[in-house]
């Protein structure tokens, strides 16, 4: 069955396993988020869930999503979120979905938006290696020459100088390490993509990836 929650990283961390091995977490404040919708292939041409969390102030609500909000007899949050399911019968609208769906030791992929790094060079962006750094040379950290003598144009998917980061980033098969009730936080193992404070997706891990 397809899980997920959105979440809000809180930072890492570090916890001891019971053998006294030292592991590296993530904190997510994960949910409790509300089933906004439920889409089927009769009515929307796809089986999914429309997932939403995060308060929000009645106030930046539009009326379309306060109506939105309204069918499900839910109150209005700040992000919305799909899920593809396999059976949208068995989803209710106006249902919550918490961190009891998950359990310790259960794989599960967490997608983010990554940090934006602004405008970058090779060297940082792509790992280029720099220029000879003597007196005479002027090509220190430079891209080097732009496209082939022959075609005299620059070929698609060249690696060049632009902007880093701030990209929808999906790490697979983290394994979750707790899961706090009381607080609504799943410890995950490493480091997930974005922000303090961003917005994360956590999904149980596709087989056979």
């Amino acid at each position: 069955m397809a899980k997920m929650i959105l979440g809000k990283k809180v930072g890492m961390t570090q916890v001891f396993s019971p053998e006294g091995k030292l592991i590296p977490v993530t904190a997510i404040e994960a949910g409790p988020c509300v089933i906004a919708q439920v889409k089927s292939e009769a009515t929307d041409g796809y089986n999914a869930i429309q997932i939403g969390f995060g308060a929000v102030k009645n106030k930046n609500v539009t009326n379309a999503m306060k109506g939105h909000f309204a069918k499900a007899d839910a109150a209005p949050v700040r992000f919305l979120r799909e899920m593809r399911v396999d059976s949208p019968d068995t989803y209710q609208m106006g249902q919550n979905i918490d961190v009891s769906a998950f359990e310790t030791g259960e794989k599960v992929d967490v997608v983010g938006i990554s940090k934006g790094k602004g405008f970058a060079g090779t060297i940082k962006r792509w790992n280029f290696s720099r220029g000879p750094m003597a007196h005479g040379s002027k090509n220190h950290r430079r891209p080097a020459s732009a496209g082939a003598k022959g075609p005299a144009r620059t070929f698609k998917g060249k690696k060049s100088p632009g902007h880093m980061g701030g990209e929808r980033v999906t790490i697979q098969n983290l394994e979750i390490i707790k899961v706090d009730l009381e607080k609504n936080l799943l410890l995950i193992k490493g480091a997930v993509p974005g922000p303090k404070k961003g917005l994360v997706m956590v999904k149980n891990a596709v087989k056979g990836v």
